[in-house]
């Protein structure tokens, strides 16, 4: 069974980087641009995990992750923060916010794989 991910970012440019590593990694993708999309979107299709921006429109990276856990039947999906105001301390608020990891932008495609590998090859994820 092909593992879905959900990315939400409003950069297209940065979507399509993302989309296009993880399509020919074998993976299923949705998409948000906002995180209130991505509230909704993950509480419709229950992703195996997602990749949240921090600034988005509508609804921060961190508002929306706080919203997904808020949810039962996501409260185990694991949620990787990625973001490009890699400033001090915007681990520890995305990490508080709910989310298992942070990767600031520009990453690297391969660490970037490397890192929703390590998430989706751990026993116990549906």
């Amino acid at each position: 069974m092909r593992r879905r991910i959900l990315i939400v970012e409003d950069t297209e440019d940065n979507l399509r980087i993302a989309r296009d590593l993880l399509s020919s990694a074998g993976y299923d993708l949705l998409e948000a641009t906002d995180g209130a999309a991505a509230v909704s979107m993950a509480a419709l299709h229950h992703p195996d995990l997602i990749l949240m921006d921090i600034q988005l429109p509508k609804l921060n990276g961190y508002d929306a992750t706080r919203q997904i856990r808020a949810n039962a039947a996501l409260s185990g999906v694991p949620i990787i923060a990625i973001t490009s105001y890699a400033l001090s301390g915007d681990d520890v608020k995305a990490k508080a916010a709910g989310c298992d990891a942070y990767i600031a932008k520009p990453y690297s495609p391969r660490a970037l794989l490397a890192e929703v590998r390590r998430f989706l090859s751990t026993p116990g994820q549906s």
